[in-house]
């Protein structure tokens, strides 16, 4: 009976949950960096900047969608490198059932010793917004949990 209760709940209660993806390339010298995030809220925070109805699912411009995406990630993500931020550069995006992976790198990153993220995206959509930060360096992954407002957090290697 617990266990129905719990999964009822669990509809009834949705969970506001992104995901940010950071693999240091050694050979490549670059920063591999993605974002999964629910389509319906990345929708939402796209269609506050201003520039018209946005359906990812379904875009009439994906230019557009290329465009606000390119733009709104890295206002909401920002890091920094051995004390150095990092520009993002947008590589594209890709649909994956309810989710939306957005994909970015850095190159000329030849160490990653101390990499610092301040990451707030959906933020201003949820106040119950979870960020789950993974970050690879040299083979090692290492995680953290981010609540809203909480957005940063520093990973050594």
């Amino acid at each position: 009976m617990l266990q129905i209760l719990t999964f009822l709940m669990a509809l009834l209660h949705p969970y506001y949950v992104s995901v940010t993806e950071i693999k240091h390339d050694a050979k490549s010298q670059s920063l591999e960096v993605s974002c999964r995030l629910f389509s319906d809220d990345l929708e939402t925070a796209l269609n506050k900047m201003g520039q018209g109805k946005v359906d990812i699912l379904n875009p009439k411009n994906s230019n557009q969608i290329n465009d606000l995406i390119a733009r709104y990630v890295p206002q909401h993500l920002k890091i920094t490198v051995n004390g150095k931020p990092l520009m993002l550069k947008f590589i594209g995006y890709e649909q994956e059932s309810e989710a939306t992976w957005c994909y970015f790198e850095v190159v000329g990153v030849r160490s990653a010793k101390n990499i610092g993220i301040s990451n707030d995206l959906l933020y201003a959509e949820h106040e119950e917004q979870i960020t789950m930060l993974h970050v690879t360096v040299g083979g090692v992954r290492k995680s953290t949990k981010l609540d809203n407002p909480e957005r940063k957090a520093v990973f050594q290697f």
